[in-house]
């Protein structure tokens, strides 16, 4: 089964018009404080542990570099019972190009 995608345009128009989305950032901790777009930092290899930290009920975002974590994350969660995430098309620097040019990216 593939992971629900969404594109950072998307993500932006969404959250500008006040929807409830809940970002899911789980890059390392390093990454994360080179650049941000505002996400619960929660690395992909804590998530499986940490899983009850998050709301079934949410709609959660995952967020990484470029793509990959994010995906492999939003499969965790699906394991995990959660039926409304999506993975951040490009991540981090798919938002720097396409959104928000002060987002560093690295």
């Amino acid at each position: 089964m593939g992971v629900p995608e969404i594109r950072v345009e998307e993500l932006k128009q969404r959250l500008d018009a006040g929807e409830n989305l809940f970002l899911l950032d789980v890059r390392d901790e390093s990454e994360y404080e080179i650049s941000n777009i505002g996400g619960l930092l929660i690395p992909l290899p804590e998530l499986s542990k940490r899983v009850n930290e998050l709301d079934a009920k949410q709609n959660i975002v995952t967020v990484c570099k470029m793509g990959s974590r994010g995906r492999k994350a939003a499969q965790v969660l699906h394991k995990a019972g959660f039926t409304h995430v999506w993975n951040l098309t490009g991540g981090i620097h798919a938002w720097s190009d396409r959104v928000d040019h002060a987002v560093q990216k690295y």
